[in-house]
């Protein structure tokens, strides 16, 4: 296998890309992806969302060789997915979501088969030294069929690094995992992007993205809705809650403050959303307390990414997108 030594500005590109599925008897043609451009930053922990059947998936399979485009250009590290396949085949790693490898190999076999379909000579395999990262060591000999859903999640991230790649793409790699395990995967994918390589992310775990991701793109209905870096992504609701804690307990929202965004919430809160660019928390509070409520303790809430992104893929055109929600 050849070495990889080229330091793009992009570790994935996506120019123009189209892919339509054909229809089957009275199923029409689909349109999986509608002309993506996107550009992912080498050096980047980027995450791509976006609700079943958006597309990412599809993306993702085109760029891993297992998805024949319709047309537009794929680049991996700056290599053309068609025309330079094999240099753009030993760029990326993928880890796909479904769980699926011989049961009768051990790990360690798992590994080594896998570093010999990419051409990985013997000298150079770090298979034990992938098992001891992912934690799975003392079943390196063990069978597949042994392990635990876990633990063959782990061993899904190690094939996919026996090759060394400078891109890897975690499809749903915490799906059905535990919390402690999430956490392990997590501090292991950050000690990887520590050491140069660009992470792809695509993760239902909104919290997951938000803590992680850089820089996040959202796709809907094969085309990218939004591409921007975390902070400026979580800016677009400019929605804040103001939540109130108040002494004596409320059964209605004021009078005086029927002008607001209002709700008594289940706890006996009385929350108000408000556009921190039109108005100030110090004249929200006098107008509580104008409306005759006592504070007790108050508290500000802001959008988090499930906001942004309900509002950017919410697909009722007869009703609108919802805004910033509490946390």
């Amino acid at each position: 296998m050849s070495v990889i030594t080229t330091t793009p500005e992009f570790a994935l590109e996506a120019v123009n890309l189209r892919k339509t599925y054909p229809g089957r008897r009275n199923t029409p043609p689909k349109e999986a992806l509608k002309g993506i451009n996107l550009q992912i930053p080498r050096g980047s922990i980027f995450g791509l969302l976006g609700p079943n059947g958006a597309g990412k998936s599809t993306m993702i399979n085109t760029f891993a060789g297992l998805t024949k485009k319709t047309s537009g250009t794929g680049r991996i590290w700056g290599f053309d997915i068609d025309k330079e396949a094999r240099q753009a085949r030993a760029a990326i790693g993928v880890v796909p979501q479904e769980i699926n490898m011989d049961p009768f190999f051990s790990p360690l076999e798992s590994l080594e088969f896998q570093a010999g379909f990419y051409g990985v000579p013997k000298a150079e395999r770090r298979s034990m030294e992938i098992l001891d990262a992912m934690g799975l060591a003392d079943k390196a000999n063990a069978y597949v069929r042994e392990l635990s859903g876990g633990m063959k999640r782990r061993l899904l991230i190690a094939k996919a690094l026996v090759h060394n790649p400078p891109v890897l793409v975690l499809d749903e790699p915490t799906a059905g995992v535990d919390i402690e395990l999430r956490r392990q995967l997590w501090d292991y994918v950050r000690e990887l992007h520590a050491r140069g390589a660009t992470i792809v992310l695509t993760t239902h775990y909104l919290e997951e993205a938000q803590e992680l991701c850089d820089q996040i793109a959202i796709i809907n209905h094969g085309e990218v809705v939004a591409c921007e870096d975390k902070e400026t992504l979580l800016k677009r609701l400019d929605h804040k809650t103001l939540v109130i804690d108040p002494r004596d307990a409320l059964d209605t929202v004021p009078d005086g403050l029927g002008a607001y965004d209002s709700e008594i919430r289940k706890d006996g809160s009385l929350a108000i959303s408000y556009k921190f660019g039109q108005q100030s928390v110090a004249e929200l509070i006098e107008r509580v307390r104008a409306s005759g409520v006592r504070i007790n303790d108050l508290r500000t809430e802001e959008a988090n990414l499930e906001d942004v992104f309900m509002a950017l893929t919410y697909d009722n055109q007869d009703t609108p997108a919802p805004t910033a929600k509490s946390s």
